[in-house]
């Protein structure tokens, strides 16, 4: 249907503007449409064709038609497309000079005003194909015609290259556009007839992306004018943004012709959000109405990132220099075409009284009038009161952005475009017969050229001009190489737009843009601003996602115990290895501590001094019961047993130890079964002495003979019998499930706890409940025994230390299973050593309080007093 469209379009155009031959004389050609001459021109060969917005904005006519309609009429004359123009004709000159270009062949040219308008571009590109009588002229209309344009070098505006493109694409005509960049017209299959020397926007907006990402701006408004180009754009941007988490604040497209409402919304929008930068895809001129409100409202805050539409455009400094100083934007390439410059000032003062377009250039300029002239295209009032000019204006004495020739960028795109042609063409003139591109061999006229044999050409075509190897795509695109340009202020107020890093297309992706922002002149402060929905969280910290908002707008959560997160803004926070644990800052995993109870620490100290103050203690009384063992005190209370008990005291004691240090497995499978060993040892050693007490005093009753069933034979039987049961249970204990040393890291702490795990929870429990049932045991006899005579009876003391072993253990079981690491083992060592303490006071310190401190009682009168 397009096609249909657009064939039917062109139909009626040409219809419109074509030469009709009237029925009274068929020879007589009269121009249908306006008096449209105004145009540069020079015949040749083959005449190429060219359309430029010198002006823009038109302004709106009521056609009444009982009148001829005026010409058209427009706000605002664009110097530099002027000199667009002018760079045309002086590459199309500089080819024709040239020996090893085109030697045999000379070009001409065509260039119109397209008035940056869809309706008048197309017609003027209709008569750049097609030729166009001189008005008012009864010639044939074979011999008046200008010639047609095979290809068009055109247009700036994407959506008026579409217009055109739709018409003249129907006849496979070429257009060579220098500025269009919507990434829409790399489609083929809709604009099969199309190249640029303007890089796509695809590849603007993946740089423009990057310097985004570079700055860490996640949090950005985009706008742009109601353009093809600015539509096509921000879809492109909010698409390719996606991939970095980069979020739109807002996107806000504003009509081209604004209104007080709308321009008050945008602002407003602009105003309210907490976006600090702003990015912006329009031309020059649409944006003025909004600069301009947006000083009126005080918005003066925003850093601006320029389209390549006006990243290098100098026409709105004057006016809102305060507000667009620091303005970062992609520029294309720019270059030094030699002679240039010299050739511009010539040409504009010595045509500037016989061409249209320079009349109003000079007119502008100058504000004057030339030779009694009006200018007839640029609706200003005041032009009408301008003065003769007086024939001493002179460029050198003003700045025009005609012949500034200092960011030939646009300009250089338009040379590359008529090379382009150029080369395309003279590859068609060095082509072979029989071993041509077409069918059976054959080659492209030159005289009678084929625009599509002329596109094929062009899209084949790499050449190498100004030092820069021109290079196309598959869609007839650029390699794209961009400038980014700072727009910074100088000591004279003006503007210098300074070249602060580069972006290329054909660099790795970790290469392709490179900015040295030492040079960059920010628009407030001296570092690149903030523009975040939410502050970056840190190493040590993840991002939760604030409900009903976009992505980059976050709460910072800490990581949980044993996670870390090592990179900035981490969406999840990443668990430690089982031996390693956060550091304090929780931004990386370090290797955890060893913790065991060690003899260096105080804990440690504290207990292997107990330990060894018991076992001397031991030892002592041990001594003092060898010193004075036929004293009766001793000879007493059963010294075997007595000797016996207070060696086990001490190993009891010195046992303790080796709860202390490194566990090793060696050492847990020596640590319980010596504890239990030793304590078993004593406790039948107490049993016993407990029985003799009982028996002993059973054995004075007349006719009770059971003293010879427990002679000393039978007591060393009975601890040796008590003792060997508990070896059986460790001896099981071991050969089933061994303790061993552990490294426990289950606890969520920066520790992995070395410690000896029992093995088999049955044998531990086994024997301790063994201790406890001899204890237990030894506890009811002592009780039996507690009314026999005082100085011979032990059973007093032994069930005050019973009662104390009890109390010690019966606490030790719910500390001991609520303790971990350490403290486990301390509790463990504690009711070691309290409990044998326990023991050694309360049997061996009465004796001992007699044998040294109270002699007078040690004798055998006393002891048979009661």
């Amino acid at each position: 249907m397009a096609q249909i469209y657009a064939t039917l379009l062109t139909l009626c155009l040409l219809l419109y503007i074509g030469v009709q031959c009237q029925s009274n004389n068929k020879y007589k050609c009269i121009y249908q449409g306006d008096d449209d001459t105004y145009s540069f021109y020079q015949g040749g060969d083959l005449v190429l064709g060219g359309i430029f917005p010198l002006h823009s904005s038109t302004i709106p006519q009521f056609f009444s038609f009982t009148t001829k309609p005026k010409l058209i009429q427009y706000k605002f004359f664009t110097p530099r497309a002027l000199r667009w123009m002018q760079t045309m004709i002086f590459a199309v000159r500089e080819i024709n000079q040239r020996q090893d270009l085109l030697p045999n062949l000379s070009l001409g040219y065509h260039i119109r005003d397209s008035g940056d308008d869809i309706p008048v571009s197309v017609k003027r590109s209709l008569l750049l194909v097609n030729g166009q009588p001189e008005k008012g002229s009864g010639q044939s209309c074979e011999d008046i015609q200008k010639q047609p344009s095979p290809v068009i070098v055109g247009e700036a505006s994407s959506g008026v290259s579409m217009a055109v493109l739709r018409t003249l694409g129907t006849f496979q005509i070429p257009l060579v556009s220098y500025f269009a960049s919507c990434s829409c017209l790399s489609n083929k299959r809709e604009f099969p007839a199309f190249m640029r020397t303007m890089p796509s926007d695809l590849f603007q907006i993946k740089a423009l992306v990057k310097l985004v990402n570079y700055f860490k701006w996640t949090w950005i408004g985009v706008i742009g004018v109601d353009t093809d180009y600015a539509r096509f754009a921000i879809q492109l941007f909010l698409k390719e943004s996606e991939k970095f988490y980069i979020c739109p604040a807002y996107v806000h497209i504003y009509p081209v012709a604004l209104t007080q409402n709308t321009v008050e919304e945008l602002v407003k929008i602009l105003k309210s959000s907490s976006a600090r930068v702003i990015l912006n895809f329009s031309v020059d001129s649409y944006l003025y109405g909004v600069l301009k409100e947006c000083r009126r409202q005080n918005v003066t805050h925003l850093q601006w990132i320029a389209s390549e539409a006006w990243a290098t455009s100098k026409v709105l400094w004057d006016d809102f220099g305060d507000l667009l100083k620091g303005t970062l934007g992609f520029a294309i390439r720019r270059a030094d075409i030699p002679h240039l410059g010299s050739y511009l000032r010539l040409v504009s003062s010595s045509v500037a009284q016989t061409s249209h377009f320079f009349t109003e250039f000079w007119e502008e300029t100058f504000h004057c009038r030339l030779n009694g002239s009006l200018n007839t295209h640029v609706h200003e009032e005041a032009s009408h009161n301008w003065p003769a000019c007086n024939g001493s204006e002179t460029l050198d004495n003003v700045y025009t952005l005609y012949s500034d020739v200092s960011q030939l960028r646009v300009s250089y795109n338009v040379y590359k475009a008529v090379y382009l042609i150029a080369h395309a063409l003279h590859d068609m003139s060095t082509c072979i017969p029989g071993k041509g591109p077409f069918q059976n061999g054959t080659c492209g006229s030159l005289y009678q050229i084929s625009p599509w044999q002329l596109l094929y050409y062009m899209k084949q075509t790499n050449f190498t001009t100004l030092g820069e190897e021109v290079r196309f795509d598959m869609n007839g695109d650029p390699i794209a190489s961009y400038d980014l340009m700072n727009w910074q202020r100088e000591s004279n107020g003006s503007l210098q737009l300074v070249r602060v890093g580069i972006y290329d297309a054909s660099f790795k992706d970790d290469r392709d843009l490179v900015i040295d922002e030492s040079i960059i002149m920010w628009h407030r402060g001296e570092k690149a601003p903030e523009s975040l929905c939410s502050k970056s969280c840190l190493p040590g910290s993840r991002k939760a996602r604030q409900k009903g908002k976009p992505v980059c707008c976050f709460d910072c959560i800490s990581c949980a115990e044993g996670e870390i997160s090592n990179q900035t803004d981490s969406n999840d926070c990443l668990t430690c290895s089982k031996e390693t644990w956060p550091n304090q800052a929780q931004d990386q995993c370090i290797p955890k501590t060893l913790e065991f109870l060690s003899f260096q620490e105080p804990l440690g100290i504290i207990l292997w001094a107990f330990s060894a103050f018991g076992a001397c203690a031991a030892l002592a009384v041990l001594c003092v019961f060898v010193m004075y063992r036929k004293t009766p005190v001793i000879r007493g209370n059963n010294i075997e047993l007595s000797f016996l008990l207070l060696l086990f005291l001490c190993a009891c004691f010195l046992i303790g130890l080796t709860f202390l240090g490194k566990p090793t497995d060696w050492l847990c499978q020596i640590r319980y079964p010596a504890f239990g060993i030793s304590f078993t040892l004593c406790i039948s050693c107490i049993l016993a002495k407990t029985v003799v007490v009982l028996m002993a005093f059973r054995a004075t009753i007349p006719g009770n003979n059971v003293m010879k069933w427990f002679g000393p034979v039978k007591q060393r039987s009975s601890v040796i019998l008590c003792t060997f049961l508990q070896a059986i249970i460790c001896i099981i204990w071991l050969t089933t499930k061994p303790p061993i040393a552990s490294y426990n890291s289950k606890f969520l702490s920066a520790t992995i706890i070395v410690e000896c795990s029992v093995g088999s929870e049955v044998g531990f429990w086994c024997v301790l409940g063994y201790i406890g049932f001899l204890s237990s045991l030894c506890f009811f006899l002592a009780f039996l025994a507690r009314k026999l005579p005082d100085n011979f009876n032990e059973a007093k003391f032994i069930t005050f230390s019973m009662l104390i072993f009890f109390a010690v253990w019966i606490t030790f079981i719910p500390v001991y299973v609520s303790s971990s690491g350490k403290y486990m083992v301390a509790v463990h060592v504690f009711a070691i050593l309290a409990s044998a303490f326990g023991l050694l006071m309360c049997i061996f310190a009465p004796k001992c309080y007699v044998v040294l401190l109270k002699p007078e009682r040690n004798d055998k009168k006393s002891m048979m007093k009661k």
